[in-house]
């Protein structure tokens, strides 16, 4: 596809959405005659959106390959452009959960339910444990699972512990800020009555979410862009873009988003204090797909000028013709060793510990203020 046709399908998809949510706004405030239910115009955007993710077979059939190749990653080796869809899943956590909510909704058949019902007597799927505490919480952990998967299998591939393992740990942190949020009830407002002031639980989660963000920024300045080098004036060597000023911009917009970013990993209606409120869901959606975005043109002018993840055998661009010259290059592979093997089954093992971990403090909490409360009664 060109870039044209991609501008044009995308704007014949917005159409579509924009009539059909007009239709079912209408319908619901009885403003046209309803010859099907209001539902079934969200439902009848979800048959075209499938439709379209299937049809035509010969453009959608590399696109599932590849979302084959990110969940799979521990079983074959992922490349560039694998890791590269790997961290735009990162990014997508919130529409995944929009997926889940719309499924629930198609299956239910709550599409078929009249819009003139209290909004307590509907949706009653969303409100279940199953929902809350177990699917949500899955869709948000399993985008840094895969990136992390991922990691791992480039330093089984290589025998590199840096920058792999590094970058591995960058994902676990953030898994373990998606736990607390999802699970740890110490730091509730909502559903709970809480202590005034910070507990330890409050400080533990105040830090890791911190260090979770910085972390992260700075693995975009200084991996991901190879920005953030003093002898170069805090940028990078062969800048692309004409103007400097864009990558200094880009990287305090980084900064802010990445925070913004983290704090969508809870998920929603968890009661949190620093849960996200609903009516700034789809902001910070837009902000964060935006911020993709901006860290995808960077990435890949990094890797293009520097290979910078080492997915090229050579440092070198290679020229798309034929220069008559016969180049033997020898791929340098290291053979998967049992200490490599051995050190991946360490790490794995350490960041599940921390995650049953945080699971079993997290009920035992529960346990102590269901204890508390019934004490105060």
């Amino acid at each position: 596809s060109t870039a044209l046709g991609i501008f044009e399908e995308a704007v014949d998809n917005t159409l579509i959405f924009l009539v059909l949510m007009l239709l079912y706004y209408k319908s619901g405030a009885h403003d046209i005659p309803q010859f099907i239910p209001a539902g079934g115009y969200p439902f009848l955007l979800v048959v075209i959106t499938l439709l379209k993710l299937i049809f035509p077979l010969r453009s959608r059939i590399p696109m599932w390959n590849a979302v084959w190749q990110v969940v799979s990653a521990p079983l074959q080796s992922p490349g560039f452009f694998h890791g590269y869809v790997g961290d735009i899943f990162t990014s997508l956590v919130k529409v995944f959960q929009d997926i889940a909510w719309t499924a629930g909704y198609v299956v239910s058949g709550d599409f078929l339910v009249s819009e003139d019902l209290d909004i307590s007597s509907k949706h009653s799927w969303s409100k279940t444990f199953w929902y809350r505490n177990v699917l949500i919480p899955v869709i948000c952990l399993l985008p840094l699972i895969f990136r992390f998967n991922q990691c791992l299998r480039r330093y089984i591939d290589t025998n590199d512990r840096w920058p792999h393992l590094a970058n591995a740990f960058k994902y676990a942190f953030s898994q373990t800020v998606t736990l607390f949020g999802a699970f740890h009830p110490l730091y509730l407002e909502h559903t709970r009555k809480v202590e005034k002031g910070l507990n330890v639980f409050q400080l533990t989660w105040l830090f890791i979410f911190i260090s979770s963000s910085l972390y992260s920024f700075t693995w975009d300045v200084y991996m991901d862009w190879g920005l953030g080098r003093p002898k170069y004036k805090y940028l990078g060597p062969s800048l692309m873009f004409p103007k400097r000023g864009y990558y200094f911009m880009v990287i305090a917009l980084d900064l802010v988003l990445r925070f913004m970013w983290v704090l969508t990993l809870l998920p929603p209606q968890s009661g949190a204090k620093f849960e996200i409120p609903q009516y700034l869901s789809a902001l910070t959606m837009m902000l964060e797909l935006f911020r993709r975005t901006i860290w995808g043109f960077l990435r890949l002018e990094n890797e293009h000028r520097s290979n910078a993840a080492g997915y090229r055998r050579v440092s070198v661009v290679p020229l798309h013709f034929n220069t008559g010259h016969k180049h033997h290059y020898k791929e340098d592979r290291h053979r998967r060793g049992l200490s490599v093997l051995t050190e991946v089954v360490v790490i794995a093992s350490a960041v599940v510990g921390v995650c049953v971990f945080s699971v079993v403090a997290a009920q035992k909490a529960n346990e102590d203020l269901d204890v508390k409360d019934m004490f105060d009664l």
